[in-house]
């Protein structure tokens, strides 16, 4: 691994030591994502009901690498059987070799407990787009897919296992996948 690749990985890490939410790493045969989010509320002392969250994450493939930073809003449903469902809203910065793309993100959540001798599950989707006008350097638009499912198997320490599509147009080319790979991995809240 390049001077170039460690730099951003340490970074990265070091940020989320901070962290107050989450800090989570996965991995495949073929590459590794580290990721971290901070709930800012707290900074703020923001008690609306809309938790402002930001993340970040860093994957190191086997021919690439990139790096990302966002800011989303999440709202939990309260009553009217929707209980542990979450939906977000927010942008994230991405960046890999000569393209960097400012896509808009939508996500949604769901905890359950089936019962109570049964660990808490969690169900994640999340779409990122960002056309030819949040686009930049030689990009011409950015797409990605995430859907994983989790479950705590310790107080606040979680197992998953997800699939990740992310999807790069440089400009006057085709549509290239950057990484198209089912994942496990950790995650600690703090």
């Amino acid at each position: 691994m390049s001077i170039k690749k460690i730099v951003p990985l340490f970074l990265l890490g070091s940020a989320l030591l901070f962290s107050r939410n989450m800090i989570g790493l996965n991995i495949n045969s073929e590459d590794v994502e580290i990721e971290g989010a901070m709930d800012i509320n707290s900074f703020a002392e923001y008690t609306n009901g809309t938790m402002f969250i930001a993340d970040a994450n860093y994957i190191n493939t086997e021919y690439d690498s990139m790096f990302g930073v966002g800011l989303s809003a999440h709202n939990s449903f309260q009553g009217q059987g929707m209980e542990g469902l979450s939906l977000g809203l927010g942008a994230r910065f991405v960046h890999l070799d000569n393209f960097s793309a400012l896509p808009l993100m939508a996500e949604a959540s769901y905890a359950a407990t089936f019962a109570e001798s049964l660990p808490a599950a969690s169900f994640s989707l999340a779409f990122l787009y960002a056309p030819s006008v949040l686009s930049f350097d030689e990009a011409e638009n950015y797409f990605e897919f995430r859907a994983e499912a989790g479950m705590e198997v310790i107080s606040a320490v979680s197992l998953y296992v997800g699939y990740r599509n992310i999807d790069v147009e440089y400009t006057g080319f085709s549509s290239d996948t950057f990484n198209s790979s089912l994942y496990g991995g950790l995650k600690m809240s703090f």
